[in-house]
């Protein structure tokens, strides 16, 4: 194991999967000489050249389409998005063409193929720019949809998304691409996270913390304040996965602890937690000793302002008020 940063541990997984597989391939704007908006793809370029990591044109319609195609013949594209908030102009891609095909062609064709990029409030860029759309392309049979948490996460999930046959979209955060965390070595063997399993990022006993995303880290630092200044034992579950939701941890969780707050960057109206909280209605209502809680972005349009946003946001306070209302 060694400690290295979120962005680092996806650029690991890149250079991985390009040398495991020659069919695949990163695709986005700047991702070549640029090394990425977010420097993920540093040094891709200059390793495996302009066929494997190519620089598109400022249009997610035309690019992400074109990745869509390259799928269906055997290529097995990784198309970064400089934002997840850009989906909108490629929705009939995303969404009419790469859930469906597999579907639509009686299972003669598939769409191996990974969308990837930030999505996430917190940076002050506007409303335009700070989309959550993990819980819309969630609705989409057909999709998986994944939330990777931490720097092994990341790299685990991603390169399990390169290697399945449908059409994966992993969330990212930017305001986690510089955490640090420890992730195994390559020279270990080949790590890889399967999707669809979630996650205890820490065993508790007295109420369940189920976040996903940035979110998570909020739940985790909620539950210290709780254990030192209230004498409560949160759970913390990581979902990591969207789409398929790994059920049975959930339902497991709450009967274990009784009791639940929904930690959810999305907003609350459709959101991924209001999925869950039905799921917890509808499988462990009769383990609950106290409605199931939810804690998630106030909803508007993303606050430009810092002091704003970030009490807009889910953020670890929030966390443990919304945990001392039922504990």
């Amino acid at each position: 194991m060694r400690e290295i940063e979120y962005r680092d541990a996806l650029n690991e997984a890149f250079d991985e999967e390009l040398e495991r597989d020659s069919s695949v391939v990163l695709m986005g704007e700047e991702v070549a000489q640029y090394n990425g908006a977010y420097k993920v793809t540093k040094g891709l370029w200059e390793k495996w050249g302009d066929k494997r990591v190519v620089d598109t044109p400022i249009s997610e319609a035309g690019f992400i389409g074109m990745g869509i195609g390259a799928s269906m013949l055997g290529v097995r594209p990784v198309m970064e998005l400089m934002f997840w908030s850009f989906h909108s102009v490629a929705f009939d891609q995303l969404v009419n063409n790469a859930a469906c095909v597999r579907y639509m062609s009686g299972g003669l064709i598939n769409c191996p193929i990974v969308m990837r990029g930030p999505a996430n409030g917190g940076t002050n860029v506007g409303a335009t720019h700070s989309h959550c759309p993990e819980g819309l392309f969630a609705a989409f049979p057909g999709l998986k949809v994944v939330v990777p948490a931490t720097p092994a996460d990341a790299k685990g999930l991603m390169k399990s998304a390169i290697r399945d046959n449908d059409p994966v979209y992993v969330m990212e955060n930017t305001l986690l691409y510089g955490n640090k965390g420890h992730v195994p070595d390559p020279s270990e063997g080949d790590f890889t996270i399967p999707l669809g399993k979630a996650d205890i990022k820490r065993e508790g006993s007295d109420i369940s913390l189920i976040a996903h995303g940035r979110s998570v880290l909020h739940a985790l630092e909620a539950a210290e304040t709780l254990q030192k200044e209230h004498g409560i034992s949160a759970e913390v579950l990581d979902l990591r996965s969207i789409r398929p939701l790994d059920q049975e941890a959930i339902i497991k969780s709450v009967m274990k602890t009784n009791r639940a707050v929904l930690v959810d960057e999305s907003k609350p109206f459709n959101g991924v937690s209001s999925q869950i909280a039905t799921l917890i209605q509808e499988h462990a209502f009769d383990y609950l000793d106290a409605p199931v809680k939810r804690v998630c972005t106030i909803d508007a349009p993303a606050i430009y302002s810092p002091h704003i946003e970030n009490e807009q946001l889910p953020n670890p306070r929030r966390v443990v008020e919304k945990v001392l209302e039922i504990a």
